[in-house]
């Protein structure tokens, strides 16, 4: 099993419009062999003290694949395809951390 944290940095004030985009896209890519677990998260607003300042552009999207080809899969399927181009305007950068059971 893989986890992948997908950092999304978007345009100012678009995250509400990118999080409705991407809520049209989870259940395509729940749907797809190898997916465990595909969600995207927002910063909460804390106390905690290591926590640093709140992103309001950012989305963090959690995955759980059963196997590195189960997201490379992914990452080329069709409906990932339509996403990235519906969402183009959107985002302004994108970052993988890809990460296995230590």
């Amino acid at each position: 099993m893989i986890s992948v944290l997908a950092t999304i940095e978007l345009a100012e004030g678009r995250r509400d419009d990118f999080l409705t985009a991407f809520g049209e896209l989870v259940p395509k890519v729940a749907a797809e062999e190898g997916c465990i677990e595909y969600a995207p998260w927002i910063d909460a607003a804390t106390e905690i003290d290591a926590q640093p300042e709140l992103r309001s552009g950012t989305v963090v999207v959690v995955e759980k694949w059963e196997s590195l080809d189960a997201l490379q899969a992914h990452l080329m399927a069709p409906h990932m395809m339509e996403y990235r181009k519906a969402v183009k305007s959107m985002v302004t950068g994108t970052a993988l951390q890809i990460l296995e059971p230590a």
